[in-house]
């Protein structure tokens, strides 16, 4: 019996603190995205009527080899068949740990970094604004650590040619989700 209990005591320390022996994963935090977006990370227009702040976020633990991050922001519930895109960041430089609240507009990026096009047809961060009466939506904010310096596109790129090289060179990636409806 007190080898089966020592055995047992003994799982429960590895299990408690493998994180300390093996190190924590890439981890995405904001202090805007937490559950319910608020009207400052809502669309103004097609209805819709916030202020269209992107959020402040920041990152840690990035894995060995990042050379540099991306961060999209996507709706999967959108009533398109393919979702919505609102946000297409990418070519952070790798010594970047956050972007400041309202980066999309102020431009407060590191150099070299590039905001695509949206499916809102333009550049930039374009918040939430889901059909009205829909059922809440989804919005997945994701930081990417990539193994290359620059993916070799520009601001012209669609999503999907993004989310195309973004699958190819991602290492490790966090998400936070928030949700949304009017």
């Amino acid at each position: 019996m007190k080898f089966v209990l020592r055995n047992v005591i003994v799982l429960v320390c590895v299990a408690l603190f493998s994180g300390a022996l093996f190190g924590k994963g890439l981890t995405l935090e904001s202090k805007d995205m937490i559950g319910q977006m608020s009207n400052n990370q809502v669309f103004n227009g097609f209805g819709c009527t916030g202020k269209n702040i992107s959020p402040e976020l920041k990152w840690k633990n990035a894995p060995k080899g990042t050379k540099s991050f991306a961060i999209t922001m996507y709706d999967p519930d959108a009533p398109t068949g393919s979702g919505w895109w609102h946000w297409v960041v990418f070519d952070i430089s790798k010594g970047t740990k956050k972007i400041s609240r309202d980066a999309s507009k102020t431009n407060k990026f590191s150099k070299g970094t590039i905001q695509s096009v949206t499916d809102f047809g333009k550049s930039g961060f374009g918040g939430a604004c889901p059909p009205k009466g829909s059922t809440p939506h989804a919005y997945i904010t994701t930081v990417h650590a990539l193994d290359v310096d620059k993916l070799g596109l520009d601001a012209k790129a669609s999503p999907a040619l993004v989310g195309f090289k973004l699958n190819f060179h991602t290492i490790e990636k966090s998400s936070i989700v928030t949700y949304y409806n009017r």
